[in-house]
């Protein structure tokens, strides 16, 4: 086996307009960054359409995964001292850290639940696959690989560097609300990172907060609730991912009725037929999505070449609060007599976030609490100490949006269908 990768002769660093600095002594992470598969996150966007709502947001996952190794490399180094801290897990966590996102694809969430694939498996196949990230990382030891997907898949046995890269409070949550509010040029998302990185304490079952630093977590809590529902939850974002889910379904639903393409579809084919493999998933990055939909615009099908022609050009649907049961019955089938395929044009589009919880037994899903460490040595969880987080604790919010073109409604020759629809969409 080759010899492990050790320190690097000279600290490699980064200029960050987050974090100041991105610093790298270590040649792991340094060869892990120059691989194409970790290069390819510079082609993806952090926050998807999010660009079309706020022109900032064009930051790439590859910024953001060097800030989350940045931010768990802070906390190591302030770990470094305490005896539950093992200094043999650094470069399993600042591994993880580095590679949280590698597997994400173009466009993320939308992309996902078109094609049925999940990005964290792909993360786990370029971590354990035949990739350059595997080659590197078994540089480490032929079970290093295995222990880099475990801490991302939140398996692996120790809880401690499990909760730094995956918890209610993680070094990714907290560079993707700093780097997300200060490229949409919002101030919801700022809290005092180094107020919570110097009040963090290393336990056997997660990181723990000493008490004197709640208030730094309030006003973290706090700064995602707002994030979420003033920046990531924007109608008008949803809009753009409501017409971009859209196109690929429709594209999806020609290819499998033989529709011949003016353009071969070289990259989607496996997608389509459901049997895309790593090599494939690897090659598409948002400039590969974009140059489809270019050529789409020029497709003899309208559907497809109208919501090509709306995404690229930013024509989006218009939206409103739910409507009615009935009152979506009627719009869908007047939609269908005007000639709209309420399929492609009357979409319903859902919001969810919660914003913090504890374990509740018996739920599928167990979050792991934040708890602080009381100066008697107690640990609290967070919501039975702080009223501001008691208050939020457990409430899921949830919002419903109707979305459809006004452009189309208002080109319907017959009056009395027009003023039906509107009727019902401006009650």
């Amino acid at each position: 086996m080759a010899k492990p990768l050790g320190k690097m002769h000279e600290e490699k660093v980064f200029k960050d307009p987050v974090h100041r600095y991105i610093h790298v002594r270590d040649e792991l992470i340094w060869r892990l960054i120059g691989t194409r598969e970790f290069q390819r996150l510079r082609r993806i966007r952090q926050l998807g359409t999010t660009y079309l709502t706020f022109h900032g947001a064009e930051h790439s996952r590859f910024s953001h995964s060097l800030g989350v190794y940045e931010i768990t490399r802070r906390i190591i180094d302030i770990f470094q001292e305490k005896q539950t801290w093992d200094p043999e897990q650094r470069l399993l966590v600042l591994s993880a850290a580095l590679l949280h996102d590698v597997g994400h694809g173009p466009f993320s969430h939308s992309f996902e639940k078109v094609f049925g694939v999940d990005h964290e498996e792909f993360s786990r196949e370029i971590i354990l696959g035949d990739t350059e990230v595997n080659e590197i990382l078994m540089q480490m030891g032929d079970d290093f690989p295995k222990q880099v997907a475990e801490v991302i898949a939140k398996t692996h046995p120790d809880k401690l560097i499990v909760s730094l890269i995956s918890s209610q409070i993680d070094a990714d949550r907290m560079d993707y609300l700093l780097r997300d509010a200060y490229f949409t040029g919002v101030s919801y998302g700022n809290f005092d990172i180094e107020r919570i990185l110097r009040v963090m304490r290393p336990t056997e079952d997660g990181v723990v907060i000493k008490s004197s630093g709640m208030h730094a977590v309030e006003d973290y809590i706090m700064s995602r609730y707002q994030m979420y529902w003033q920046v990531y939850f924007h109608p008008v974002t949803r809009s753009a991912e409501v017409i971009l889910s859209k196109i690929l379904h429709r594209a999806k639903e020609l290819y499998e009725t033989r529709y011949t393409f003016k353009r071969e579809i070289t990259h989607f084919k496996t997608l389509f037929e459901g049997n895309v493999s790593l090599e494939d998933y690897i090659s598409l990055d948002e400039g590969t999505i974009h140059f489809y939909f270019q050529a789409w615009m020029d497709e003899e099908d309208s559907i497809l070449k109208d919501l090509c022609h709306r995404f690229i050009n930013r024509k989006l649907f218009k939206y409103r609060e739910m409507v009615s049961f009935t009152d979506g019955h009627l719009l869908s089938g007047y939609f269908d007599q005007a000639g709209i395929n309420p399929k492609y044009y009357l979409v319903i589009d859902s919001s969810s976030d919660l914003p913090y919880d504890f374990y509740r037994p018996g739920e599928k899903e167990e979050r792991l609490p934040i708890n602080l460490l009381k100066p008697n040595g107690e640990i609290r969880e967070l919501s039975r100490e702080s009223d501001v987080v008691e208050a939020i604790s457990g409430k899921r919010r949830t919002d419903h949006k109707l979305y459809y073109p006004l452009d189309l409604i208002e080109q319907i020759k017959d009056e009395t269908l027009k003023e039906q629809i509107k009727e019902i969409l401006y009650k």
